[in-house]
């Protein structure tokens, strides 16, 4: 068998050497040309490391085994991939029976108007949440964290200062039918907009409780304007998810979800500045073949969804 390696930023040898303990494993380094370079990718690092090499993980379609080291692990979480024995135990079940692999959905963003430099004009994928909005505010301050701190609560960090100052931005969000036609489902100030491909973003926020990796669907977060208080209030029951009954929270999913603002607003995914709006934002059914762990809830719901 052969696995190619692939290192976010920081240093994994120690990590790594869990994984060379496979005497029949040839290991290489870096992305494969093509398909038949390798049997399988590890990637030792977090979600932004995973967003940056989406594309060519798609394209060469080699199962993908996440081993969380970043500073946010929500997309190897969501495979029940928590630490790094989970996925060394995940990594010995592909390597004896092969059986773990099943195929993904991810997150899909369109710009429909102008984009300027830097910035996407073709779709880009993500693998677990994009939004605009407050969300924005807190990952431009994390990033600028040190890395040590990021990955120690650097979300909870860069709430703080901006979960009180952030001014609403009025925005629409339609949602398209199942017969194709487009609804609106939310017009006005909005504190948050959040378009989930997984249950969790920010380290373990569950701010998409409902959401699946292989439904087909994103599930939508839209949180409407809200006095200190309230924010004060609303913000911790986020982090269980229990915050999908307030009445300032519309909750929904479906396959395809437009948002226009009156300005440009930026977008971010998993992390990462994508572009601004106006966007599309959509799912690519079973776009990547992912290594879970034991008892994974994409698992069971293939099992019993199909």
């Amino acid at each position: 068998m052969r696995a190619a390696v692939l290192f976010g930023l920081g240093s994994y040898e120690k990590q790594f050497k869990l994984f060379q303990k496979e005497s029949h494993v040839t290991w290489l380094r870096g992305m494969p040309v093509s398909s038949t370079d390798a049997d399988a990718i590890l990637i030792f690092g977090g979600d932004g490391t995973v967003h940056r090499h989406l594309p060519e993980l798609v394209r060469l379609q080699i199962p993908v085994l996440v081993v969380p080291c970043g500073s946010g692990n929500d997309f190897a979480r969501a495979q029940n991939v928590r630490n790094v024995k989970d996925s060394r135990e995940a990594w010995h079940s592909f390597v004896s029976r092969d059986e773990n692999v099943p195929r993904i959905d991810l997150g899909l963003i369109t710009p429909l108007g102008k984009t300027g430099a830097g910035e996407a004009s073709t779709p880009r994928l993500f693998c677990c949440v994009a939004g605009v909005g407050l969300d924005v505010e807190v990952a431009k301050r994390a990033n600028r964290l040190p890395r040590w701190l990021r990955a120690r609560g650097g979300y909870v960090i860069s709430l703080a200062p901006v979960l009180f100052r952030f001014a609403p931005i009025r925005m629409k969000i339609l949602a398209q039918q199942l017969s194709g036609d487009w609804a609106e489902r939310s017009s006005g100030p909005t504190l948050v907009a959040a378009f989930a491909n997984t249950p969790t973003y920010g380290g373990g926020i569950r701010i998409a409780p409902k959401a699946r990796l292989a439904d087909g669907r994103l599930d939508a977060c839209v949180i409407t304007q809200l006095d200190n208080f309230k924010r004060f209030c609303l913000f911790p029951t986020v982090y269980f998810g229990r915050h999908l009954r307030v009445p300032e929270v519309n909750y929904f999913q479906s396959g395809r979800v437009r948002i226009e603002s009156e300005t440009p607003l930026q977008v971010y995914a998993d992390g990462e500045f994508v572009c601004h709006t106006a966007i599309e934002v959509g799912v690519q059914r079973n776009a990547l073949r992912v290594i879970v762990g034991q008892g994974s809830a994409v698992l069971n719901y293939i099992v019993h969804h199909g």
